[in-house]
């Protein structure tokens, strides 16, 4: 349907012929496409009529309502019915008389800034016609007739109210057939075409919206549950290297003052990866070596190695046929802050300020403090190099780190133990061991036959497998080359009960699977469910717990390969509860898949 509101009067006020028809009614009553033509008449509370109501049908099937209101007063009487009238809307026409320029001003000066605000920018079309021929008569002079009645509305004066308010002008000069069929007919049937297409798109957006609304949708798929974090563990490297300071298991130096009054336990492989002046004086160097006279100097002044019979000492686990090396320490001020130096130099060489405290609160003497100090700088100095306070605490001397050891990693340079495996032999030192792997303690400790033998052998493991093993607990680092030697050095590492170890096997082999991409999943000769065995026998529960859910979130792969028949009863029903695409989303996928072939109509999303 088409709804057409009219305004306005297009009779002259003053013209003798009040009996012509309206615009509208000579419009439906002349138009071809107008049939079946009713009308009715609509009165105010005064009993005059307000406006006029015809409806008729255009188009042959169109339903055409016109509302005619040719009394402005509507807008001043009953502002409610009027904005109504133009809210519901599809054109709005404005009629006018050329010959009654007071009604004109009128219009324009009350009615059109009502008409606009009641349309709010709304793309209504609006057609302001202006009917009649222009009277050229003389205006009256009539002192009553200030407002020039008998002038004309001119022409550009209809333009500029038709900009105002963005409508349609046209002059009408007379209501013919011509005027009314053609003109004013053609320009309005226009408009009705404009409005049903508009009203049909519209309702076609809404039709398709509701089909959308009632259409069966294709299940959402959910994002697959998400898998066990692992936390890395902190590195207690440190503090392993302190506690074998304390416990003093293993030394194999002992420091004493030159009455042999007490005696300072140490090893020699922590003291040389720290000092070239130690290299010097357990002469894994040679002065020529050192290239630096004041470390040869002050290893001479300071210190002097025994030759003669062992003193009695508890070795703890040291071989009775290689006694600890006995070095006398001439400097009885220097040997007596021994203890501290040495826990220094074990907790790494950092901890400048701590030392600086512990000597000053011992002695109580700032000159032997500063001369404890000089000492120790010159121990710990770099050949060739001057280490001052400022390099000390800005820590720039060598720090007891896994640069430093890692220079007697597999090296037989103060070598204490030899480990056989695969017909190899690799050289390692018992001090290391001890502090880093609490197994190798009670072995080296205890009553077995590697607590007072060089030799030992090596079972169930490979050599490059337990050289990474060792580097490890010289370095506090691995770098795996692939998963299969991640998971070799994990089972070590559970062997030997070192966890942190083991936990960096599991975060690696964690990342290389989450990085390999699904294709290079699908075609890896890489036994999953294999790693995932391995991982459960030897008690790596938290690689397992992930295994599982990497594989039942993979469940299309993996449930293509022939291992995924190797998984426990336990561990496929583990799987298919937590399997991604879940079962329940690919029975609603094949129901929607059924649906759209039985609706004969093409699937965007499949």
């Amino acid at each position: 349907s088409v709804n057409i509101v009219a305004f306005g009067n297009e009779r002259d006020g003053f013209s003798e012929d009040n009996q012509q028809p309206s615009l509208m009614w000579s419009y439906l009553r002349r138009s071809a496409l107008i049939s079946q033509i009713d009308n009715s008449l609509s009165a105010s509370h005064t009993g005059n009529p307000v406006f006029t109501d015809y409806q008729a049908c255009v188009f042959a099937n169109v339903s055409l309502m016109v509302r005619d209101c040719p009394v402005w007063d509507i807008f001043d009487s009953d502002w409610y019915t009027s904005r109504s009238l133009i809210g519901g809307a599809d054109i709005i026409v404005i009629k006018y008389s050329v010959n009654d320029k007071t009604s004109f001003q009128e219009l324009k000066d009350s009615y059109i800034p009502m008409i606009k605000r009641a349309l709010n920018h709304s793309s209504i079309p609006v057609i302001i016609s202006a009917i009649g021929a222009r009277k050229n008569g003389v205006p009256c002079t009539c002192p009553l007739c200030t407002s020039d009645r008998r002038s004309c509305v001119t022409t550009s004066e209809g333009v500029q109210l038709a900009k105002e308010l963005g409508a349609t002008y046209l002059e009408l000069h007379t209501l013919n057939d011509f005027y009314v069929q053609k003109y004013f007919g053609g320009v309005l049937e226009y408009f009705m075409i404009q409005s049903l297409n508009q009203k049909s798109s519209e309702k076609m957006k809404k039709r398709k919206k509701m089909q959308k609304c009632h259409r069966v949708q294709p299940p959402q798929l959910e994002q697959p549950e998400k898998m066990p974090i692992l936390k890395s563990e902190a590195s207690h490297y440190d503090a392993d290297l302190h506690n074998l300071l304390c416990c003093c298991q293993c030394a194999d130096v002992a420091f004493y003052p030159e009455d042999f009054s007490t005696v300072v336990e140490a090893h020699k492989v922590i003291l040389c990866s720290v000092s070239h002046l130690f290299m010097l004086l357990f002469e894994v160097k040679s002065p020529d070596d050192i290239h630096d006279a004041s470390i040869v100097r002050m290893a001479q002044s300071l210190f002097a190695v025994e030759t003669g019979a062992a003193f009695p000492l508890d070795p703890c686990g040291v071989p009775p046929c290689i006694p600890p090396l006995r070095v006398v320490v001439k400097d009885s001020t220097f040997c007596s802050c021994l203890p501290d130096i040495l826990r220094f130099i074990y907790s790494g060489a950092f901890q400048w300020e701590r030392l600086e405290e512990d000597i000053k609160k011992k002695l109580k003497d700032p000159e032997k403090t500063e001369h404890v100090l000089e000492k120790v700088k010159c121990i710990l100095k770099t050949p060739g190099k001057l280490n001052t306070v400022k390099d000390c605490r800005s820590h720039q001397i060598k720090r007891l780190y896994n640069t430093s050891l890692r220079l007697f990693f597999n090296t037989p340079v103060l070598a204490d133990v030899i480990f056989k495996i695969q017909g190899a032999t690799v050289p390692a030192h018992r001090a290391v061991l001890v502090a880093r792997c609490e197994v190798m303690a009670a072995m080296f400790n205890g009553n077995y036959l590697e607590a007072n033998t060089i030799l030992v052998p090596v079972y169930g493991v490979s050599k490059d497998t337990f050289l990474s093993f060792l580097e490890y607990l010289y370095t506090d680092s691995c770098c795996p080359a692939s998963i299969l030697q991640a998971m070799s050095l994990l089972i070590c590492a559970e062997m030997y009960q070192v966890m942190r170890l083991q936990h960096i096997c599991e975060l690696y082999i964690i990342t290389q699977l989450q990085s390999m991409p699904s294709r290079e999943l699908a075609s890896t000769s890489l036994s999953i469910v294999s790693l995932l065995k391995k991982a459960k026998f030897h008690n790596s529960d938290c690689l397992s717990t992930w295994l599982l859910h990497f594989i039942a979130t993979n469940y299309l792969i993996f449930s293509q390969k022939p291992e995924f028949q190797d998984l426990s009863v336990e561990e496929r029903n583990f799987v298919e509860m937590h399997r991604w695409p879940s079962n329940l989303y690919l029975k609603q996928l094949a129901d929607y898949r059924n649906y759209i072939h039985s609706q004969k109509c093409h699937c965007t999303v499949m």
